[in-house]
């Protein structure tokens, strides 16, 4: 214990962090991690762990979310993870995306529950991908186990085909999501029916991508893991997890894209990572700043670095990197009310795989993990994870002092209301704004 005591102080200096931290947990709610939908058989490629084994026949587990945005009617459109982890055992989980309503337990009251209105799953009905699917095939991988009818009829998209880890809603309805098996963008109509052929990221190229125009220089799950949108809905931000060989160690690639143009543009920015090992997403504040999350690859009580960091792409450093501002630390959080029901004053957020984070105010995040169904190890060994949903009150706005209400009307273009006291709050001081 000593010697996790000790790389949680270190990590906590690398975070700038005091050893108390001043946020609080304001807002909790959960969705078990055994929640699956009807749909093919999934699992059926050597899937265990934490007491759950396939195949999960007639099933689909809603996995974690390795994104959210709210969706304009006070709830939250929130995406799957790709499947079980890796290209090679997900063929059969399709890649979905869920409307959710969460009521957060705060000090005055909520449930803490997470409640699923729908589902829907990814598809290239029309072939505007370009790429090959699992569809196209009469076997799983060319094995020995038939394709799902549902799959193979309605050419939907599983994790054999992509590794969606980010997305936003333009404002024509459509969506644009980040892979990292390319890595490219696909876009999709209002229904997630693919509208286009996937997009490259010019000079990058990662091993599982199925396009063979070059050697790869990017590792695998290295990908858009992070996207974020401006609030005026004309460029796109991706952020890729991993270095670009021949870039300088522990820096990541953020490229902006032109929606209009429907392109990337030479629009570059470099973000170092400074204790953690990936990052899990990035989000916009308003047209120049932006938070990410930044963690280490470890959960539980040996998790040692989970952070949120504003960058301002005015402002950089002599080596031309972005200079971060330490947000958050996830492993510090004062829960004077005990909303997760722990027993405990003290909250962490200790899961390997953070990948959602947004603003919903100037002093208030939301955060959400990515359980890795059926991996566990964040809450106690063997145990499989839940999605847990946090708000936390930040020790000091975001930017600056509160603005005025037409600012906030373009900083928060994207952001939804909370349930609880907050969303009482939020009506009193802030406009009502239109999701993105």
């Amino acid at each position: 214990m000593r010697a996790v005591s000790m790389l949680a102080a270190a990590a906590a200096a690398a975070l700038g962090c005091s050893a108390t931290s001043a946020a609080t947990l304001v807002g909790y709610a959960q969705l078990p991690a055994a929640t699956f939908i009807p749909g093919p058989t999934s699992g059926q490629f050597g899937i265990g762990g934490s007491g759950y084994t396939g195949p999960f026949v007639g099933q689909q587990p809603i996995q974690g979310f390795s994104s959210i945005i709210a969706n304009g009617r006070g709830g939250y459109t929130a995406l799957s993870d790709n499947g079980f982890g890796t290209k090679a055992n997900s063929a059969d989980a399709l890649l979905l995306v869920h409307d959710l309503d969460i009521d957060f337990r705060t000090a005055t009251g909520g449930t803490g529950t997470v409640t699923r209105n729908a589902s829907s799953a990814l598809s290239d009905p029309n072939r505007q991908l370009g790429l090959p699917i699992q569809a196209d095939g009469a076997t799983y991988y060319g094995g020995a186990i038939p394709v799902d009818p549902a799959i193979r009829d309605g050419r939907l998209l599983t994790g054999a085909d992509l590794d969606v880890e980010s997305f936003r809603r333009m404002a024509d309805g459509s969506y644009y999501f980040g892979d990292e098996f390319g890595p490219f963008l696909i876009h999709t109509d209002a229904n997630f029916k693919v509208i286009g052929s996937a997009i490259s990221l010019p000079g990058v190229q990662s091993p599982d991508s199925p396009l063979s125009t070059g050697t790869s220089n990017l590792p695998r799950s290295g990908g858009f893991e992070g996207m974020a949108l401006t609030p005026d809905g004309d460029t796109l931000y991706t952020l890729l997890e991993q270095t670009v060989a021949g870039d300088p160690a522990r820096t990541l690639r953020i490229n902006a894209f032109d929606v209009a143009a429907g392109a990337f543009t030479d629009e570059r920015y470099t973000y170092e990572l400074t204790g953690g090992t990936n990052i899990g997403e990035m989000t916009a504040i308003d047209d120049r700043r932006f938070l990410v999350i930044e963690r280490d690859g470890r959960s539980g009580a040996t998790a040692a670095f989970k952070g949120v960091f504003m960058v301002d792409f005015d402002q950089v450093d002599a080596n031309g990197r972005l200079i971060k501002r330490n947000v958050l630390d996830l492993l510090d959080i004062a829960d004077p009310n005990d909303l997760n029901g722990d027993g405990s004053n003290a909250f962490r957020f200790p899961f390997v795989t953070i990948e959602s984070v947004m603003a919903v105010d100037n002093q208030t995040l939301m955060l959400v993990n990515d359980n890795n169904f059926p991996g566990g190890g964040g809450r106690g060994t063997g145990v499989a994870d839940n999605n847990e949903f946090i708000l936390v009150r930040l020790d000091a706005p975001l930017i600056g002092a509160v603005p005025e209400p037409g600012t906030w009307a373009l900083m928060l273009v994207g952001f939804g209301l909370v349930g609880g006291t907050l969303r009482a709050r939020r009506r009193s001081t802030l406009p009502v704004v239109a999701a993105a």
